[in-house]
């Protein structure tokens, strides 16, 4: 079976077409591809694409982490899967179904070259791809939480109760949901610690993505997530999404975002005309192989 390695601002995926055949995915054979050393090599991969038939879309795009659980979305997959479509049907745009709605994508520009947050160039080809990822769902039963709050700023706090460390996140769904708080400095904030204790708290039923954002102006942000079910990634699509739109929610900044990740730079623009967030960044195509089945 031919996959695809394919990263969005460093977000890694193994992309495989089961268009025309019958693959079936199972959560034993995600946990083996997305596994260090496994098909994808020594660094693994975040998560595991399959793209299906579609008859709402121009294909369906099945998203597995490499716990080996589905989820609903993933923005940089979207963009990744959305350059396959691109180039093989050589349209303006595509429609992608995944079990979250409809997304639309489409190619903006293309370089060869391009800078990470540390300042080193890539020498392979990136692809600026740019998706509509819809309306955020900003109700408290969209999220889900476990009880009713204004989703803005929610009861979740890390340390004593009178002095927290942490506290007065946001919340957001962007097709999964995300928890969002905001801190002074990333670099210095235990995300590998406070991540995987934060996805399980007793407020998220579904669990969730913990994003932890540290504003640098009206127009730029640094963020790093803690993904359900995946761990730290060096980029999340959704999560940069989510990220935005709880920083405009609690008027730390305007509506089109910079946002620097581990792995590069995304762009957000949660457009008011319509509410639509729409993100916008590299993706990159590694090289392709096979996988014995």
């Amino acid at each position: 079976m031919k996959f695809y390695a394919m990263n969005g601002a460093g977000n890694r995926f193994a992309i495989f077409d089961g268009r025309g055949n019958e693959f079936a995915l199972t959560s034993e054979l995600a946990i083996s591809i997305g596994a260090k050393g496994g098909p994808l090599g020594s660094k693994g991969c975040d998560q595991i694409m399959v793209i299906r038939q579609s008859t709402r879309g121009d294909a369906f795009m099945e998203i597995w982490n490499n716990d080996g659980g589905q989820v609903e979305a993933c923005g940089n997959a979207t963009r990744c899967v959305g350059w396959l479509l691109l180039r093989e049907s050589g349209a303006e745009q595509v429609t992608i179904e995944t079990a979250a709605g409809l997304l639309l994508a489409k190619a903006t520009s293309e370089s060869t070259s391009a800078e990470s947050t540390s300042g080193q160039a890539s020498q392979k080809d990136k692809f600026q791809i740019s998706v509509d990822m819809g309306q955020p769902n900003l109700e408290w039963d969209q999220i889900p939480l476990k009880e009713y709050m204004d989703t803005r700023v929610i009861d979740v706090k890390v340390g004593p109760i009178d002095a927290p460390i942490l506290a007065r996140p946001g919340a957001v769904n962007m097709g999964n949901p995300h928890c969002v708080f905001f801190v002074d400095d990333v670099e210095a904030t235990a995300v590998e610690t406070l991540g995987p204790m934060l996805e399980f708290h007793p407020l998220f039923p579904e669990q969730a993505n913990i994003g932890f954002a540290q504003v640098l102006g009206p127009h730029h942000m640094r963020l790093r997530v803690w993904e359900r079910g995946a761990g730290l990634t060096l980029a999340c699509g959704t999560g940069a999404c989510a990220a935005v739109v709880a920083a405009v929610r609690q008027s730390r900044m305007e509506r089109k975002v910079r946002v620097d990740v581990d792995g590069g730079t995304l762009h957000i623009d949660w457009r008011a005309s319509d509410d639509h967030v729409i993100m916008t960044g590299p993706v990159e195509l590694e090289g392709s192989g096979e996988l014995a089945l």
